[in-house]
């Protein structure tokens, strides 16, 4: 039988992002000090928090609008690009989850996908420019397969953006310069599904 997820789980994977931004804002911020604006680390810092704290006030009761009303927060809280791109994702990957009460892990895949693709129609960008769908694309291709697999493409993904000269967002202006480091966005993203596999999988274990 394959197992399925409520509103729960997706509150506490958002939780789970919010702390692990949190403890890697500093990082992220060096990274965008390289070839960004430096404010990536501080900005998703204060922006999943905003999530993390209107998610525990009023619980939403569905996937789908657990995704809604946390999309929904970032766009509000957080400034940059990193606001509408990662706010777009998730509303849009709620907005496909539709009313359902639980969700299985290839439903949850399709609807991210849905999401990736409205972030790559917003951002004009694709993979191999050095942005967040570096690591966004692989990641939701390998969801199906397993949290793990996800959580794995998508830090691979990430890595993979150090030898890339960006073709958009603020790092494109640096052009070759922007060679040598690893995108602040890839990064933050792989937290999303390392923190979705970690909420999905007891500890030491696989899934």
């Amino acid at each position: 039988m394959t197992e399925t997820f409520g509103a729960e789980f997706l509150v506490r994977w958002l939780t789970a992002v919010a702390e692990d931004v949190g403890r890697e804002a500093d990082r992220l911020t060096e990274l965008d000090s390289a070839i960004g604006d430096a404010d990536h680390g501080a900005n998703l810092k204060r922006g999943f928090a905003a999530v993390a704290e209107t998610l525990a006030k009023e619980p939403p009761g569905t996937p789908g609008a657990v995704l809604t009303t946390a999309g929904r927060q970032l766009i509000s809280t957080v400034g940059g690009a990193s606001g509408p791109l990662y706010g777009t994702l998730l509303r849009r990957a709620g907005k496909a989850l539709g009313d359902d009460g639980r969700v299985g892990r290839e439903r949850l895949a399709e609807a991210l996908g849905a999401g990736v693709a409205a972030v790559s129609q917003l951002g004009g960008a694709r993979v191999g420019d050095k942005t967040m769908l570096d690591a966004l694309v692989p990641a939701v291709e390998a969801l199906p397969e397993s949290f793990a697999a996800a959580r794995a493409a998508a830090e691979e993904g990430a890595l993979a953006t150090v030898p890339l000269r960006a073709r958009k967002g603020r790092a494109s202006y640096l052009g070759e310069r922007s060679v040598g480091h690893q995108d602040p966005g890839a990064t933050s993203s792989a937290l999303l599904f390392a923190a979705l596999a970690a909420t999905a999988t007891p500890e030491g274990e696989e899934g």
